[in-house]
């Protein structure tokens, strides 16, 4: 088996990782101030980190900017891959961030919009540079619905469907954010990671729900997940990711320990 990764993800609003509850919008002053960006990520870097995601939720040409100095400096100091995603809209953004310094790319309302700039990075970059991250929310009992524009705009697509038809199109890499556990701490929803993990062949990042070590474990295990990724339990220093990746091999889980 494979090792499973852990990966750490940073929300950076002008310049600055924040922190909100269900997809809380800055617009609305739902977001937290939770540290440089580049500090965080050295952090992350030095207790073994198996990867770094970057999401850019400023709307702005002054953020994409700010974005691609955070990547570049993250870049020259740490040894892990990165992705990047947020207003990536065009092949032409996607080659600014890898130039930047990034290892893959995330698209998520563009990929919606424009299902076949999946396919256009995919023939440009390599399948393994483009990562689909997919938004959804339970809508009925066994149904998950994906939403765009940052968890507030319902799509009526059925989030396993979707996942299958973007892979289909050369995504190498899915992150499913569950938008009713997001920022909760109650635990990832294991249910439509299963079954989007057992559907695509490609790697499953779970997201949205880690509150506790073992609810990364569950969703690897009973999940099927081939990494997790957390954000407020790394940020607040609830736990180290050192900590969680011992956890995991106590567990039996394949891990990178450093």
């Amino acid at each position: 088996m494979l090792a499973k990764r852990v990966i750490p993800c940073l929300d950076v609003h002008d310049g600055q990782v924040t922190r909100g509850v269900q997809f809380g919008k800055a617009e609305a002053g739902e977001l937290r101030n939770v540290g440089d960006p580049v500090a965080l990520a050295l952090r992350y870097n030095e207790q073994g980190a198996d990867e770094m995601v970057f999401f850019d939720i400023t709307a702005s040409a002054h953020g994409r900017a700010s974005m691609v100095e955070v990547i570049q400096r993250v870049a020259d100091q740490c040894f892990m891959p990165l992705t990047v995603g947020g207003g990536i809209r065009a092949v032409a953004d996607m080659s600014v961030m890898l130039k930047a310094g990034a290892d893959k790319t995330s698209i998520n309302s563009s990929a919606l919009a424009t299902p076949e700039l999946i396919r256009a990075g995919a023939e440009k970059f390599g399948s393994q540079c483009i990562v689909v991250s997919i938004d959804c929310k339970r809508v009925a009992p066994g149904r998950w619905e994906v939403f765009s524009h940052g968890g507030r705009k319902a799509t009526g697509l059925d989030a396993l469907e979707w996942a299958q038809r973007a892979v289909a199109l050369g995504a190498g890499e899915i992150v499913l954010n569950s938008i009713d556990a997001d920022g909760t701490k109650a635990g990832f929803d294991l249910e439509i990671t299963r079954r989007v993990s057992e559907s695509v062949g490609v790697p499953v990042v779970a997201s949205g729900g880690a509150g506790s070590l073992e609810h990364m474990a569950e969703v690897l295990l009973a999940g099927k997940a081939d990494a997790v990724l957390a954000a407020s339990i790394f940020h607040y220093g609830t736990y180290s990711v050192r900590q969680v990746k011992e956890h995991l091999a106590q567990r039996g889980i394949p891990v990178r320990l450093a």
